[in-house]
């Protein structure tokens, strides 16, 4: 607290430090983004972007909690991920998408940190930043590619059959707009496992995803015991 009782604002720097993202930037690369920051408090019910929005940035959830979900077909919201301190959210709008993949409402009061793009991209011209950035990058996939291949996969089909159960409820044919990023994101597994879980299901006759549809209920389980025909 200051002097006169007000909180002191949060260094950007250590914030950064802190979170699972940028962990592995050097000391000087995070105090460049830190320099580009912009801080925001945030109250309950607050909506910091909305699905299909221009992306302004990546952003930092340094207290309080957010909500990240999307609109299915039927109209219904389906939450994707809930965001806690120390997380980062809309990283794929730095490269990949120039609109937010979901709408960000806010759970829990708190302070965010919003990064915004443009200022990322001119810091990836400077050759050193670029090259801590991409090493970062690069050891990141690299350790979700070994966590995969570690991770058997009747763990990742439980926890696949789970994340339907939870968004969709016990339809066997399920409409959808999530992609399958959006849904390895959710899960907090690389988009290549995801494809190599689906391919498993599909084989089993557990689950199978073509186009927007997921057809589940091909066998399906009476409790915890193996998987038995319908029917």
């Amino acid at each position: 607290m200051t002097r006169g009782g007000r909180a002191a604002r949060p260094d950007p720097a250590a914030v950064l430090a802190q979170t699972t993202f940028f962990a592995g930037l050097s000391g000087s690369s995070r105090r460049a983004l830190a320099h580009v920051c912009g801080l925001r408090t945030v109250s309950r019910g607050d909506v910091l972007f909305r699905e299909g929005e221009p992306a302004v940035g990546l952003w930092v959830c340094h207290s309080g909690r957010v909500r990240l979900a999307r609109r299915g077909p039927d109209g219904r919201e389906h939450v994707l991920k809930m965001v806690r301190p120390g997380e980062t959210f809309a990283e794929a709008v730095l490269f990949e998408m120039p609109t937010y993949p979901a709408t960000a409402t806010v759970l829990e009061p708190g302070v965010m940190f919003v990064i915004p793009t443009p200022d990322v991209r001119a810091l990836l011209r400077d050759e050193a930043f670029r090259d801590d950035f991409l090493a970062m990058m690069s050891r990141k996939l690299r350790h979700l590619a070994e966590r995969a291949a570690a991770a058997p996969v009747a763990d990742l089909a439980a926890r696949f059959e789970r994340f339907l159960d939870e968004q969709f409820g016990s339809a066997l044919r399920i409409e959808t707009r999530l992609t399958r990023r959006d849904v390895a994101s959710a899960l907090g597994i690389a988009p290549e496992t995801l494809s190599r879980l689906l391919r498993e299901l599909r084989v089993s006759g557990r689950v199978h995803w073509s186009g927007r549809v997921i057809q589940r209920g091909i066998r399906k389980r009476t409790g915890p015991g193996p998987l038995v025909a319908p029917g």
